[in-house]
């Protein structure tokens, strides 16, 4: 039987998402109505919230940078606070591109490692219209979903590790390289919220022992692929930022860092030297 058929208020989603301790229950309640189809629709998404699964797979989508991005089910739902990765990516793209710059070019080459649902590349792609987009994941499932958000503005996902999979001509040529890679440490992964450690998969999470597994191989790879004056941009906690500084800095790039209190965000800058 529909536990909200038709009749019922919004109250009574309201009331039942926040017995599920959701934090947000009214904007979510109304999130909800404007998506369900049909009664049964909604009640089926009501229950489906009030389990624990995180909003955006219920919906189907997340707001990012002020877009719709399309989330299916068991795909790393992108954090707010990595928007600030975005706008970090988007100001040293537009310097790329720019005619008043020595190393201009038509399109900055962008690579998005660790894509997820490719919410940072399209995020990319919307605020600069020049962007040559490459993607990559090693997840099935995230790289099936980046394709939906990132092929349609021009862009291309390969499924693979890291760099394995991007083309050997691109060696050189990359503009400005993003990850997201993860980089919460295996002991901390337990005490994520349920949602996310019980509704994302693993391997979008754990950064290994003391977070940087993956950061550090992004690291050292980053040289061979970045442009003359071409910027690695990681994110990463407040706490790991003194140590991939370190690692930005010993793989020859320049460091420097990036934060935001506002969106509780960390982003470390690599730049490759011109010359």
């Amino acid at each position: 039987m529909s536990a909200f058929p038709s009749s019922h208020p919004r109250s009574d989603i309201v009331t039942r998402l926040r017995a599920a301790g959701c934090v947000f229950p009214e904007d979510e309640a109304r999130l909800l109505v404007s998506a369900a189809r049909t009664p049964a629709d909604l009640a089926a998404m009501v229950d489906r919230r009030a389990s624990g699964r995180p909003l955006e797979h219920v919906l189907g989508w997340a707001e990012f940078c002020g877009l719709r991005i399309a989330v299916d089910p068991g795909v790393f739902v992108p954090r707010h606070r990595t928007e600030f990765l975005v706008r970090q990516a988007a100001a040293l793209a537009r310097v790329a591109a720019s005619p008043s710059t020595a190393l201009a070019r038509p399109r900055a080459v962008v690579v998005d490692l660790c894509c997820g649902s490719g919410a940072v590349g399209a995020a990319l792609v919307a605020a600069l219209d020049w962007v040559e987009l490459y993607a990559v994941d090693l997840d099935p499932a995230a790289a099936r979903c980046a394709r939906r958000n990132v092929a349609a503005a021009g862009g291309q996902v390969y499924e693979g590790d890291l760099y394995e999979p991007l083309p050997a001509t691109m060696r050189g040529r990359v503009d400005v390289l993003v990850a997201n890679a993860p980089y919460v440490p295996t002991e901390v992964v337990r005490l994520l919220p349920p949602e996310a450690r019980m509704h994302e998969p693993r391997m979008a999470l754990d950064g290994g022992a003391d977070g940087l597994d993956i950061l550090r191989r992004v690291i050292a790879a980053a040289p061979i692929w970045l442009a003359p004056g071409g910027h690695l941009l990681i994110e990463a906690s407040e706490r790991q930022a003194p140590q991939t500084v370190d690692a930005v800095a010993s793989s020859g790039l320049i460091p420097r860092l990036a934060g935001s209190e506002e969106l509780n965000a960390t982003v470390v800058i690599g730049t490759r030297p011109a010359r």
